[in-house]
């Protein structure tokens, strides 16, 4: 391609690169245990008719129609090229102004192709959407929505989840990062350095619109303030236990447990926390914010060591107790429901529970 004119060479090396990068994308995906079904390419729909067809139906429902827009605010009148374009209603839905689909030129807008992609996935069954957009693009949110009001009459809703940037950190200071000179982390190398689980687990132990800092040492370390860590350490800790009362007594069916020798005040708070587990897996789902599970996962974990602590310090708050085989039955049950869910809470965010640290 060196002595051709761009226009030989051009298609065939953005094919070649956009291909290639993709590959990448599907295998970091993979790596970080994510099945993705379906990946969508924009430039389809300008290929098949399917930004012409979505225009057609909002005309058909009188919802087009060729204007001029009012300058955006603080853009000076002399800075403003006054040209009619292709709009779409979308002040009917609660938008500020309506938004233009076609330029003066003939060429389509972005959020042209954003209305006939979301049409897409309409016509494809799924009427309940969910778009996860960066931090500023805010501004898009009540456009789309407007659109796929339309062209659904009412029956397709989109929920936009906004996420907030992620800052790598080092022992606390900042890994700068530069395009320009090729100095740059990529999602490949965190999970490299730190394992799947350990980053699908901390980048959801913050809400999607609140910045998080991935701090390398801090999700290594095997202390309190490394989340990850905390919660699987508590299940490792039952399992070890689990594992040893099996050694140590014959015929034992936690079934059969008197869950009422269970009084101690820490006991009955560790309780009272587990039977929250429905209720939390049920808003999360609902509200569509995965971290309520980390958060709850975390709370949970946090009395259970504080109750392992007393059992240090106490021996007849042990869970293990040798000589009296009913009130260790009792907390056997209570362990074992407590690592049962902390198990189905990993295994809702896509982790790995672990059974010995």
């Amino acid at each position: 391609f060196k002595d051709k004119v761009e226009s030989e060479w051009l298609f065939e090396i953005r094919s070649f690169a956009s291909s290639k990068m993709m590959e990448l994308v599907r295998e970091d995906l993979i790596t970080l245990g994510i099945k993705q079904d379906v990946f969508f390419s924009e430039k389809s729909l300008h290929e098949n008719g399917g930004i012409q067809l979505s225009l057609e139906q909002l005309k058909e429902k009188d919802l087009i129609y060729t204007g001029i827009l009012k300058p955006p605010k603080g853009v000076l009148p002399d800075d403003w090229e006054e040209r009619p374009q292709t709009l779409f209603r979308s002040t009917n839905f609660g938008d500020d102004v309506d938004r233009a689909l076609k330029k003066s030129d003939g060429s389509w807008t972005y959020f042209a192709a954003d209305v006939a992609y979301h049409k897409n996935k309409m016509d494809r069954g799924f009427d309940n959407q969910i778009d996860i957009w960066g931090a500023d693009h805010g501004g898009y949110i009540k456009r789309v929505q407007s659109a796929l009001t339309a062209l659904s009459d009412g029956k397709a809703t989109l929920d936009v989840r906004l996420c907030q940037m992620v800052k790598l950190l080092r022992d606390g200071e900042p890994i700068k990062m530069s395009k320009r000179s090729g100095n740059f982390v990529t999602l490949r190398d965190v999970v490299e350095e730190v394992g799947k689980d350990v980053v699908r687990f901390i980048m959801l132990t913050r809400k999607n619109d609140a910045s998080l800092d991935f701090d390398f040492a801090r999700v290594t370390e095997q202390s309190k303030d490394n989340p990850v860590f905390y919660v699987q350490y508590s299940h490792a800790r039952v399992c070890s236990v689990l594992r040893k009362a099996a050694g140590a007594f014959e015929n034992i069916d936690i079934l059969k447990a008197d869950l009422s020798l269970l009084t101690d005040e820490s006991e009955l708070q560790l309780i009272k926390t587990m039977t929250n587990w429905p209720r939390i897996v049920e808003s999360a789902a609902l509200a569509h914010e995965p971290h309520r599970i980390s958060y709850y996962l975390y709370e949970l974990a946090s009395e259970f060591h504080a109750l392992w602590n007393k059992g240090n310090d106490r021996v007849d708050l042990r869970f293990i107790i040798d000589d009296n085989k009913e009130v260790t039955l009792s907390r056997l049950a209570m362990i074992t429901a407590f690592s049962n869910i902390i198990a189905a809470g990993l295994n809702i965010l896509g982790v790995e529970p672990v059974t010995e640290m």
